[in-house]
């Protein structure tokens, strides 16, 4: 609630100001903190004035509040901010003016209970190489005070703050002693409100109002450390409610498809990975992508049907970073190795006849089986127990690596509704057949 009049505090007649001509709300998402902006007009006489400012039943912080002229500002002083005694939730400004008349303010504040995350809806195409790519923003609103007609600013990045801006909204008095009357520039909430404001501020340009058929498009700017989002138009936000937003919307976003099996990470399981990489390449690339989570959908048919095929969250991806998405188990393409032979050879004896190494022979047969109306790529890990072996393949494996000291990566290309087997000899060597093996490797 905002008044004012003229003359002493306790003698005026308090008249109820206009509604705010425009209002900017900057939300970030790392902290429970939001700078409002609102621009009023204030009808002020010559002399001594007197602003009310009432945060009752609200999570702003009294002590971020600020107000500067943005018209006549030579003819107008905002001489101080004074918190009256025993009077909670209330502020005055007394401000001197040297004309009468309207005069254009600013007046700006932290709040919390403003919030925002993003989501996302990709629907693959029926081959599965590109994706429809939808992202949303949901802004929440919990702060207790109604914003109408808000011009939505959305910062990624994280802001350093002494104090929680809902702990300072629900003190009892904003500096602890009632009725101590503090310089406009030295307000105890100056320190994050002026992060904020450097953030929001650097590159500041206004989003036209969009067409009414156009969908709302969101404009981002990089600020350092800071990303900013400020989502065209301007949207209502009540107390209470949440509202989606339309971030992007690009099509044919080339993805990659890939079937992961590893019995130590995923038990029986093959796993669905889904990948895209933020890049002029894939039609994206411009700016960073929120962290959120993403829904993933196929076309099933010529209709406009979807079938679902999984979901999963990621973190801020920067320009030219590529994400994978885990999507899940799946049940349409099988794995199934099978130890068929295993023996012991090459015995090593000391000089009591002790063994004192050997060799392990194990040969393994795995199927793979995809039952999809698609190609589908497989990337199967075998991990083995020791760094000491060796390998021998037979049947088709489209990709061998060695991943590591212990593990290998074999790749299979399967066509739609097909079936592969493949064998391997390992290996592995014990006790002093290991130095045999090291003999053997160089």
């Amino acid at each position: 609630m905002l008044s004012v009049g003229s003359g002493a505090f306790a003698k005026v007649d308090l008249v109820t100001l206009p509604a705010r001509d425009t209002v900017q709300l900057t939300i970030y998402n790392s902290a429970d903190m939001t700078l409002v902006r609102e621009s009023r007009a204030l009808t002020l006489k010559e002399g001594q004035n007197a602003l009310q400012f009432s945060w009752e039943n609200t999570l702003i912080d009294p002590t971020s509040l600020a107000m500067v002229p943005t018209g006549r500002a030579d003819a107008i002083e905002i001489a101080e901010l004074v918190y009256p005694p025993r009077v909670k939730n209330l502020g005055l400004w007394n401000v001197r003016s040297e004309i009468s008349g309207k005069t254009p303010v600013e007046i700006s504040y932290l709040t919390s209970g403003l919030a925002w995350r993003a989501f996302y809806m990709g629907t693959l195409t029926h081959d599965e190489e590109t994706m429809h790519l939808q992202a949303y923003v949901r802004v929440t609103n919990k702060s207790g005070e109604d914003y109408e007609n808000a011009q939505v600013r959305l910062i990624v990045g994280k802001v350093h703050i002494l104090d929680e801006i809902a702990a300072l909204a629900r003190r009892e008095y904003p500096y602890g002693r009632p009725g101590e009357a503090v310089p406009v520039d030295r307000q105890a909430g100056a320190g994050a409100k002026d992060e904020l404001r450097r953030a929001e501020t650097m590159y500041y340009s206004k989003a036209a109002v969009a067409a009414p058929a156009a969908p709302r498009q969101i404009v981002k700017e990089g600020l350092s450390e800071y990303f900013l989002y400020t989502i065209e138009g301007t949207e209502t936000i009540p107390n209470g409610w949440s509202k989606r937003l339309l971030s992007f919307d690009i099509d044919e976003v080339p993805v990659t498809n890939l079937y992961k099996f590893e019995e130590e990470r995923y038990r029986s399981n093959v796993v669905r990975f889904l990948s895209f990489k933020n890049d002029q390449e894939h039609k994206l690339g411009l700016t960073p992508i929120p962290g959120g989570l993403l829904k993933v959908y196929r076309a099933a048919d010529d209709q406009g049907h979807l079938s679902y095929a999984g979901q999963s969250s990621f973190k801020y991806v920067p320009v030219d970073q590529e994400v994978e998405l885990n999507l899940g188990p799946v049940a349409d393409i099988v794995v199934e190795p099978k130890l068929m032979d295993t023996r012991t050879d090459n015995y090593r004896f000391d000089q009591n006849r002790n063994i004192a190494g050997w060799d392990e022979i194990q040969t393994f047969e795995v199927t793979a089986k995809n039952t999809r109306d698609i190609a589908v790529k497989v990337e199967i890990r075998r991990n083995f127990r020791t760094t000491y072996w060796t390998l021998e393949r037979a049947g088709r494996i489209d990709e061998f690596e060695k991943v590591d000291a212990d593990t290998v990566k074999l790749t299979l290309l399967l066509p739609p509704r097909s079936e592969r087997k493949f064998q391997y000899t390992l290996t592995t060597y014990n006790g002093v057949r290991t130095e045999d093996w090291t003999r053997l490797s160089k």
